[in-house]
């Protein structure tokens, strides 16, 4: 799958948006990609990671655990597993730091990929892998549908994406102008009002 097509993936579900959007990391960007849109379609999920699982089997091989973190990082990671055969678990934020719950536990020589929905600044998959950094198996590597930072995100461990996609995001003080001119949103919690698709 190429890149074009990884992008005609996510036009055609709608999920494409242009506007003023509040990332989840309070950064500012004129793109914002509405994964769940995506994810609200199986074939389509699943097509897109299988691509990646073959990207994800030629970097580390073979994987025993895919580990996401809670709550947009689950459907890619459990179809990351289903396409690798491997067992999915997630984390989740429990007093505002990610931990594994729910009685999930990694074993001692498990090979165990991170997945991420898309990487902007790194932080939730950093977060997510420090969650999981103290449980016995190897931690590998990270994979993610796109990465916005084009290869720049620093996440401490390798990461093989489909798309690596240089989006331009600011500080909120710092905004170009034609940004700045637009209503901000933040997509998940306020709706999208005023984007196009």
């Amino acid at each position: 799958m190429t890149p074009d097509d990884v992008l005609s993936e996510f036009r055609a579900a709608g999920a494409l948006l242009e506007g003023h959007f509040i990332l989840s990391s309070g950064r500012r960007s004129p793109v914002f990609l509405q994964k769940m849109f995506v994810f609200m379609d199986p074939e389509r999920t699943a097509r897109l990671c299988a691509a990646l699982a073959e990207k994800v089997k030629e970097r580390f091989g073979r994987i025993d655990y895919v580990v996401s973190p809670a709550v947009g990082g689950i459907v890619p990671g459990y179809e990351m597993a289903r396409q690798l055969g491997a067992k999915a678990i997630f984390v989740e934020r429990e007093n505002g730091e990610f931990k594994l719950r729910r009685g999930f536990e990694i074993p001692a020589g498990a090979r165990v990929l991170v997945v991420e929905d898309i990487v902007t600044t790194g932080l939730s998959t950093r977060e997510c892998l420090a969650a999981i950094a103290g449980h016995p198996g190897e931690i590998v590597g990270a994979a993610v549908l796109v990465d916005r930072s084009a290869g720049k995100a620093d996440i401490g461990v390798p990461l093989v994406s489909l798309l690596s996609w240089y989006v331009p995001d600011y500080d909120a003080n710092d905004l170009p102008p034609e940004l700045a001119s637009l209503p901000a949103v933040k997509p998940g919690s306020r709706g999208i009002q005023g984007a196009k698709a």
